[in-house]
């Protein structure tokens, strides 16, 4: 049975450390909560460790200069995990060959530059027309303020006829930007793998980014930290409580983001019970706790 809590600190005295989901939890892709960035903070000031993990293509050096800009202050994380870093490491690895067409925002461009120094042994990779390409590296919609998946049907359907893999540098199927919703790459990785095509994913739900943030834990702890003691915050269920369930973790749902509706959240609320029960077992998913919005 889910517990519905009021605030991370009802629950941190459990927790060494926190897996923490940015958007839609820490900031909304336009500005920080600031009543999420207080809570985390506390948490560090009472000793725990928290790790920002996020579905974001982009490498761990560019989340961290959006999340400067957006207001998220430095005191309320130890380190970040991204699965542009889970990513970077597959492709520059040769997972989906080493001549690559990109399909992605102009934005996404320090996916292809900012490599850190352990990743620059594994090799080289070159950006090429679809034609010439070996795989397909899918960081997000070219544009996701005006197009939906259903305008890359062609690309794909071309990319499957020639065989290419599709590696996915963002899981998420759509997110929340202000007040819209956006489609991400996991949206277009899901199309195509139903079109027969084959879509390598490592973010959120799947290990790759499990396995780093672990690692990045370990760094800022001095210690391994013991599964039992780590707590995943998130608002996606196909991805952070999903995760979570698959990493054998304990998980906090934040219903006031994707799921609002869904779970009858109001702002400053907490979720309805029932709804929230109903959507939990509709999409056979374990939550260990729910909140409207982290605080």
């Amino acid at each position: 049975m889910t517990r519905i809590i009021d605030r991370l600190a009802d629950i941190a005295a459990g927790y060494d450390a926190l897996l923490c989901d940015v958007w839609g939890v820490v900031h909304n892709g336009v500005e920080a909560h600031a009543e999420a960035v207080a809570a985390l903070a506390a948490y560090r000031a009472g000793g725990g460790k928290v790790i920002l993990m996020t579905n974001s293509p982009r490498p761990r050096t560019a989340v961290i200069a959006q999340i400067d800009a957006l207001g998220v202050a430095r005191d309320a994380w130890d380190d970040v995990a991204s699965s542009g870093d889970a990513a970077q490491a597959g492709m520059l690895s040769g997972l989906v060959g080493r001549r690559v067409y990109h399909i992605g925002a102009a934005s996404d461009e320090a996916f292809f530059s900012d490599i850190e120094a352990d990743l620059e042994s594994l090799g080289e990779v070159r950006r090429v027309p679809l034609e010439e390409a070996e795989g397909i590296v899918c960081t997000g919609l070219r544009n996701d303020e005006t197009e939906t998946p259903d305008d890359y049907r062609t690309t794909l359907l071309r990319a499957k006829t020639a065989g290419l893999k599709l590696l996915c540098a963002n899981p998420d199927i759509r997110v929340e930007r202000g007040d819209k919703i956006v489609w991400c790459a996991g949206a277009l990785a899901s199309l195509y793998a139903g079109m027969g095509g084959e879509s390598l994913y490592f973010g959120k739900p799947h290990a790759p980014i499990y396995n780093l943030a672990r690692n990045r834990l370990e760094r800022v702890a001095g210690a391994p930290v013991p599964h039992e003691r780590i707590l995943m915050i998130g608002d996606g269920l196909g991805t952070d409580i999903a995760g979570a369930m698959g990493e054998d973790l304990d998980s906090l749902f934040v219903t006031g983001g994707l799921d609002k509706a869904e779970t009858g959240t109001l702002p400053g609320q907490g979720p309805d019970p029932e709804m929230l029960t109903a959507l939990l077992q509709e999409n056979r998913i374990e939550a260990t706790f729910a909140i409207g919005q982290l605080r």
